[in-house]
């Protein structure tokens, strides 16, 4: 039920609560003709996916015109909630499946999403600059960096500063690799007390300079 979102995040307008309200059913919908979801998550919609989304939002608040790369969004997570969060950023949602963009497209496009727009490529052939690449474990931490550096621009007007954010699961230390002691992370289960949480996390690299 969306009223988990409205207890987190009290403030949301009117228009976001329908929104947020709407995404589940419109998904469902969609899901039933194009599996992009799976159905353990599709009853657990509003936590695995809406929830976990924004838990970004604890760690940063995008300013009007901040542009956003949702590298592999996949079903549209986190690229749809945090946009219906932050209406006055732009948000790029990338995937090179066809189905998925269709599928993200459509739901944007039912709930008047006009900061939203959608790529259909391959990271690796992308050359957009934008403020900030968010994802959710798409790949090792790593190899992650060295496909979307390129696409960071560096001057800032966000806190914290451009960079990567990456939501992500388990044990890092091993994953890290050199960037373990340039990152930043965050326990969801800080922010949310839901079992789901528990080993879940927010990984921020500020701008990689090489």
């Amino acid at each position: 039920m969306p009223e988990i979102i409205f207890r987190y995040f009290p403030s949301l307008s009117e228009d976001q609560r329908k929104k947020i309200s709407s995404l589940k059913p419109l998904y469902e919908e969609w899901n039933n003709r194009i599996n992009v979801i799976s159905r353990k998550d599709i009853d657990n919609f509003y936590i695995h996916h809406v929830l976990h989304s924004l838990s970004i939002a604890r760690i940063i608040s995008f300013k009007p015109g901040t542009r956003i790369l949702d590298v592999r969004t996949g079903g549209g997570f986190p690229g749809i909630p945090l946009s219906i969060l932050f209406p006055g950023s732009e948000f790029t949602l990338l995937d090179s499946i066809g189905k998925k963009i269709k599928v993200v497209s459509a739901v944007a496009e039912e709930l008047k999403l006009d900061n939203v727009r959608f790529i259909r490529k391959r990271i690796e052939e992308e050359t957009g600059k934008f403020d900030f690449i968010i994802s959710r474990a798409v790949m090792e931490f790593p190899g992650f960096v060295q496909l979307t550096k390129k696409n960071i621009i560096s001057n800032s007007e966000n806190n914290p500063v451009n960079g990567i954010i990456c939501l992500k699961g388990g044990d890092l230390s091993r994953e890290l690799g050199r960037f373990g002691s340039s990152v930043r992370i965050w326990e969801i289960k800080d922010f949310f007390p839901e079992p789901f949480f528990e080993t879940k996390k927010i990984v921020y690299l500020p701008v990689p300079s090489s």
